[in-house]
């Protein structure tokens, strides 16, 4: 869950009343918000950097009230409350002090234009704008302002994959925009806190050579990878042709923002039009409120490459509907309609009813991007009726709830091992391609494996697509353990399938090992899949011998002789199994057999591990090995 991190004092201030801490809990209960701490900027301060204080020795001083700090924990799709500015507009209307905001669009006279080259449709398409006229900005709200993207960015935004946001000083650049795509090198400015000029490239350059360095670093470094390998980079341009910014990495220092701005040009940029609209009215909507007509914004024409011109921002009212019946029943009260309606202007939400009184429908104002369907109508009344309100109570018919048969199939077998003296491990589901196919002497066919489209590190390349490597990389990390090491996992892998709809499924394995020094353990892990099969009621399958000449029967004692030796048990049973030299080039030569149900089905391989993989785990030792899958199991 995001956490918002507001000044006590000034929160209060806003809100226009004083709250003990646990009165304010109650209130954050309540409006279906958590106080997760109370601390202070010391105390911040000294948790991030204990290390280094305990070091220098260096204590810090007794906080005063002023810097008594809350944090909250908002729900994620809750992005209108990421900044003191909204908390404080939701809480006041929660309260009854203030009726819900209206954010309007305000048109002037001559309407900025920002225009769209065809170019940036292949790196970034959209964007759209907006102007903030004659704010005020004090240290605190210019903080907030600064906090509130940088939140946006690392939520709706995804890390601005999907959008990014530029602020800028109006009153420094002049319109018509222009919004272009160029090769980096063709594109100079001065970016942000920025000394001199420099091409794209040159910026890319340096800030990869800061981020090298442990004790300086460089924040957009983790940013660069969203534009890097285009031919081109998106970039905004004034009528002089000044660089505004390079989206979605930095804003230029000519246009920066500053306490003394008056007029906020704001551009967004985005390859989704659903996330672009959402943080733009996000962030005018918290935001208008310090421009001297409270709750406006001015519009500016976005002008496509097709000459098509659209009118941002789109602060239009959605309607949503949800029937009276639902919301009774799901959330188990028992109001009127016309109830109702108060209910949901507490939540910030204006409501009406239908002709019969039957439905209520709700104007979504821009800002509440999480209302969306009929269960979201019903969520704001409850959370405005009151949870504590709420009484508990049980359906006249139970419907007990059963495991899945994979799951519970899944359970018993856990069980099974760990009574053997098998240690149960959970492994990450993220491993290297060296580690899924080299290090274990397979090939990867690159239509097995789940690939990972920009993975954090190297060891998070793929999904594995078998329990083996987080079992032996355990056992390495667990060398120093007393030997025998019995260990076991029962978890899914990830298989690439085309006929699947998401390209991929699951598989349940089985897998076990046994590392000892004294001993392969292969006896021990054919008799574990023996135990295995044993509590799955699959009965070993006696392979017959090849048949010999057959000779006459010189007398019935011979044929009775012949009677009494075919002592082969019967079984009732319709799944068997047996096993068979194997082929898998994980295991040692020799060493190794192929698990085989009566249907021919491989299941599975047993054996001792191949040196060679031995040696790419670093384990000194043999290490005997069971791997199967079970969900064969279920349908018996």
């Amino acid at each position: 869950m995001p956490t918002v991190i507001v000044n006590r004092k000034e929160l209060f201030k806003r809100l226009g009343r004083h709250f003990t801490d646990d009165e304010f809990r109650n209130l954050c209960f309540e409006f279906g918000i958590e106080l997760d701490e109370v601390t202070t900027k010391s105390e911040m301060f000294h948790r991030m950097n204990k290390m280094k204080l305990e070091k220098e020795n260096i204590t810090t001083q007794a906080p005063t009230d002023e810097e008594y700090l809350y944090k909250i924990d908002v729900s994620a799709n809750r992005y209108d409350l990421l900044c003191i500015e909204g908390l404080v507009m939701a809480l006041r209307v929660f309260l009854g002090i203030d009726p819900p905001p209206k954010l309007r669009a305000v048109t002037p006279p001559k309407m900025l234009q920002m225009r769209v080259h065809e170019s940036v449709r292949q790196v970034r398409p959209l964007v759209a704008c907006a102007v903030l006229r004659n704010i005020t900005f004090n240290e605190d709200m210019y903080d907030s302002f600064l906090d509130l993207q940088d939140k946006l960015h690392q939520n709706i935004c995804r890390r601005r994959t999907l959008v990014s946001i530029g602020t800028h000083d109006l009153d420094t650049v002049e319109g018509p925009f222009s919004y272009e795509a160029l090769p980096p090198s063709d594109i100079k400015f001065v970016a942000l806190k920025g000394t001199g000029v420099e091409t794209a490239a040159q910026l890319f350059a340096r800030i990869h050579e800061e981020e090298k360095d442990p004790k300086k670093g460089n924040p957009l470094a983790k940013y660069l990878h969203i534009i890097e390998k285009s031919p081109v980079y998106p970039v905004i341009f004034d009528a002089k042709r000044r660089v505004m910014s390079l989206p979605p990495i930095i804003n230029s220092e000519h246009s920066k923002i500053t306490l003394n701005t008056k007029n906020v040009f704001i551009e967004i940029t985005a390859t989704d039009h659903t996330k672009l609209s959402a943080t733009m009215n996000v962030l005018v909507g918290m935001f208008s409120i310090y421009c001297k007509e409270k709750f406006t914004v001015e519009t500016v024409q976005v002008i496509d490459p097709s000459g098509k011109a659209v009118v941002w921002p789109d602060l239009r009212e959605v309607p949503v509907t949800a029937t009276v019946d639902y919301i009774n029943k799901a959330v188990g009260i028992t109001l009127k309609p016309e109830e109702m309606v108060p209910l949901l202007r507490k939540m910030s939400l204006e409501s009406t009813l239908s002709a019969d009184k039957s439905q209520v429908i709700v104007n979504v104002p821009p800002a509440r991007s999480d209302i969306m369907h009929a269960c979201d109508i019903m969520e704001e009344v409850a959370i405005g009726y009151g949870f504590n309100k709420l009484v508990p109570t049980y359906p006249k018919t139970v419907t007990i709830a059963k495991e899945q048969p994979l799951n519970q199939l899944t359970d018993l077998l856990r069980n099974e091992l760990a009574q053997q003296g098998y240690s149960e491990l959970l492994t990450l589901s993220l491993c290297s391609k060296a580690e899924n196919f080299d290090k274990l002497n397979q090939k990867d066919d690159g239509k097995t494996a789940v690939v990972l489209a920009n993975p954090k590190t190297i060891e998070f390349q793929v999904g594995r697509t078998t329990l083996l490597p987080g079992l032996l990389k355990s056992i390495h990390a667990n060398k120093g353990m007393p030997l025998p090491l019995k260990v076991f996992e029962v978890s899914d892998v990830m298989l690439l399938d085309p006929t699947a709809e998401t390209g991929a499924k699951n598989k349940r394995m089985l897998v076990a090992a046994f590392y000892n020094d004294r001993s392969s353990g292969f006896e021990q892990i054919h008799g574990l899949l023996d135990r295995v099969m044993s509590s799955l009621k699959v009965h070993w399958k006696f392979q017959a011998p090849k048949a010999k000449p057959a000779k006459p029967k010189d007398s019935k004692a011979d044929a009775e002789e012949d009677s009494d030796d075919d002592d082969t048990p019967t079984t009732q049973s319709t799944t068997h199994y047996h096993i068979e030299p194997s082929q898998n080039p994980t295991f040692f030569e020799g060493r190794r057999a192929d698990i085989i149900l009566n249907d021919g089905k491989v299941i599975g391989t047993f054996g001792i591990l191949h040196p060679t993989v031995l040696k790419a785990y670093e384990l000194p030792f043999p290490c005997s090995v069971l791997n199967m899958e079970i969900e064969h199991f279920c349908t018996h």
